[in-house]
């Protein structure tokens, strides 16, 4: 019957467009820094694909600095931006990915930094004035906020533009983890006045172990890495071509195919929400009801642990996530259902069903087809 993969939020499948454009740089030869024929062959390959990824994200190319991937790019937004503006506040979500709430708990532990988790509304939410309260109580002080675009838990939206004029307001700069966003969101770097975003391959049916940091002009953060100095002398290190063609084409393919492929997720999202709560009444679905992912489906299920939900779905051919990945296998509560204010009970019995562009109404139907005795036999289970 072969398997319902409905975990596209930790990696999405390659698109066909993407393996291309890899695999025919694959066959190549050429560091984009030599200066001969096949290092300017590469060069040019290079500077397409960040044209490819510019105009797609509303930026300019210059403000396409490339990475290995999200990680890196949270660290260097985060870390970099602390260092060059040489203030102590941190003004960070209290429900980002760990990507970027790690970084900054270390610049806290070894650099003097102060970090102050930015509250959430119980759907997951960081509410303008919020921001606005914690700058205005030492607006000189704040080195960076950062605030990501869409939860990668619960898929609620974060009111972005708004956030970054009241960070603007106060000459403070902003950055935001937009990983989840943009395949499946209208994400504008120009538009909505982020100084700093971070993107990723793999979500976007693209390969692992790229990604990029748009920055915006006249954002210099310090260096994580030192060598070369490629990438506007804030990235060092050799490009890796193969991977940036195959990332520039999956982020050219996905924002063309969103109006399309958006509403079609959110329809089957839709349908997956209404049949799992008729098979489980008293389901709870975490996050922002509308205001959402279109392809995040986020439950709790009452009396279950998250972990035996996984395993028995698993073993059923339905493979899912109790939240990010980077996380998996860690008994311990999700920390953002705990900043939603849920007690550590329903974080722990949670599950995220995340869709993509390969999702089909037989996943929803594989789901729908057993959830009931899923939990049941987790509940079970529980009781022994």
């Amino acid at each position: 019957m072969g398997t319902a993969y409905l975990d596209h939020a930790a990696t999405t499948p390659m698109l066909p467009e993407a393996v291309g454009a890899m695999v025919a740089e694959l066959n190549q030869v050429g560091n984009a820094s030599s200066l001969h024929a096949a290092g300017r062959r590469t060069r040019r390959v290079v500077e397409e694909s960040r044209e490819t990824i510019a105009c797609a994200l509303g930026a300019r190319p210059s403000e396409v600095v490339f990475t290995s991937g999200g990680t890196e790019a949270d660290n260097l937004a985060i870390k970099g931006l602390f260092w060059a503006r040489k203030r102590p506040r941190i003004l960070i979500s209290a429900v980002e990915h760990h990507a970027a709430l790690d970084p900054a708990h270390w610049l806290a532990d070894n650099q003097g930094a102060v970090v102050e988790l930015l509250p959430v509304d119980a759907q997951g939410r960081v509410h303008p004035d919020t921001l606005r309260a914690a700058i205005d109580a030492n607006p000189d002080d704040v080195a960076l906020v950062s605030v990501m675009w869409a939860n990668n838990e619960v898929g609620t939206i974060q009111p972005v533009p708004e956030l970054a004029a009241i960070a603007h307001a106060h000459g403070v700069p902003i950055h935001s983890d937009a990983v989840q966003a943009i395949a499946q969101l209208p994400v504008n770097f120009a538009e909505s006045g982020v100084d700093a975003m971070t993107i990723s391959g793999h979500k976007v049916g693209g390969p692992m172990g790229v990604g990029a940091l748009l920055l915006a002009r006249g954002v210099d953060p310090v260096p994580v890495l030192h060598g070369g100095g490629q990438e506007r002398d804030v990235r060092s290190g050799t490009l890796d071509a193969p991977a940036i063609a195959g990332f520039a084409a999956a982020v050219q393919a996905s924002v063309d195919r969103r109006p399309e492929q958006a509403p079609r997720l959110a329809a089957l999202r839709d349908d997956l929400v209404s049949r799992v709560r008729q098979a489980v009444p008293d389901v709870i679905l975490n996050g922002d009801p509308t205001d959402r992912l279109p392809g995040n489906a986020h439950f709790t299920f009452p009396g279950c642990e998250g972990d035996a939900l996984l395993m028995l779905l698993d073993a059923k051919g339905i493979e899912c996530s109790t939240g990010s990945a980077c996380s998996a296998g860690v008994a311990q509560p999700s920390h953002v259902l705990l900043a939603m204010d849920q007690d550590t009970a329903r974080a722990r019995g949670s599950l995220r069903f995340s869709l993509g562009h390969t999702s089909t109404q037989s996943d929803v139907d594989r789901v729908a087809d057993v959830i009931a005795v899923v939990v049941e036999r987790a509940r079970r289970a529980g009781l022994t």
